[in-house]
């Protein structure tokens, strides 16, 4: 069967990772923070290709959706742009601000695993410039994380335009008021979210977890090593997680996640079954450094769901 384009809403970024092989605790000292000054070494630096869209998009292109990211990048984004091209992902909503820096993050990780992470949003900011009409005939999207306008307009969008979406909120979600949450739980078919934001979502709407999945087809809860929940039609499903081969690097887990969600529900899969396409890719990712790490593909996806759940997804 063709498979339907899948609008994927969210950013654009690249990921400087880089180790300082040391510890933090052994730098700062907790009694100078007030004038920090400090530099640390760091003598391995990965580059790698992320933001939410590009990751979603790698994971549903793997599966052998039809992903189209729309998402805003700067001046210095014409490499992102040539992988898509090599990927064989549509670019063509994907729109270039020429005085902005693509959306960057720079990690520094110590030899405790502990982060201090500095993001710059630059073009992502600017992202309310694309609208969902651009993209053309679309049957399903998602609202990932992005710039707070942007989101916020998009999420109208589909709506105004009767395409079912996910509303993934994600680290995006702080800057958003329990008002404009449930506007966004309203506007959505879907949810999506992690257990540390689910709280968060809770926390802010006042709502729990079973109230808020009323206001959507069904509210999706990842939780890491434990698997994940899925709220739909009054009940709970409770998805177990799959075992990886290794755990390498949780970057981007989530978003392969979401590609197996959006891949399933394209084509016309069950909720519990597009949910454990999910885990399987957050399994295959895990094992792999950097959001677009990983390789498989459709056939693999499957033979690893009928080996894990004992039936064929497709």
């Amino acid at each position: 069967m063709q498979n339907p384009d899948i609008l994927i809403c969210g950013s654009i970024a690249y990921d400087s990772i880089m180790v300082f092989e040391g510890r933090f605790k052994d730098h700062i000292l907790p009694d100078q923070v007030h004038i920090l000054n400090v530099a640390f070494l760091v003598p391995t630096l990965r580059r790698q290709w992320g933001g939410c869209a590009g990751n979603i998009a790698y994971g549903l292109k793997q599966l052998g959706g039809s992903p189209v990211p729309m998402a805003t990048i700067g001046q210095d984004g014409g490499d992102y742009l040539k992988r898509l091209n090599s990927l064989g992902i549509t670019a063509r909503c994907v729109k270039t601000v020429d005085d902005s820096f693509t959306a960057q993050a720079f990690i520094t990780t110590d030899l405790d695993d502990n982060q201090i992470t500095a993001f710059h949003p630059g073009a992502m900011s600017h992202s309310h410039l694309n609208r969902v009409t651009d993209a053309g005939q679309v049957k399903l999207g998602i609202v990932a994380p992005d710039g707070r306008d942007g989101m916020i307009n998009h999420a109208r969008q589909f709506a105004e335009a009767g395409i079912p979406f996910i509303f993934d909120p994600g680290q995006g979600l702080p800057m958003f008021s329990g008002e404009d949450l449930l506007q966004f739980m309203e506007q959505a078919t879907y949810a999506a979210v992690n257990d540390y934001e689910a709280r968060m979502l809770t926390e802010k709407t006042g709502l729990d977890l079973p109230q808020l999945a009323q206001r959507v087809e069904a509210l999706v809860v990842t939780r890491g090593a434990e698997g994940a929940w899925v709220f739909t039609q009054g009940q709970r499903h409770d998805i177990p997680c799959v075992k990886a081969e290794q755990v390498v690097d949780p970057t981007g887990c989530g978003d392969a996640f979401r590609s197996g969600i959006l891949f399933g529900l394209s084509r016309g899969l069950d909720w519990p079954t597009s949910a454990r396409l999910g885990s399987v890719m957050g399994s295959l990712k895990i094992a792999h450094r950097g959001g677009q790490g990983y390789s498989t593909s459709a056939d693999e996806v499957a033979a690893v769901f009928k080996r894990e759940f004992g039936y064929q997804p497709w």
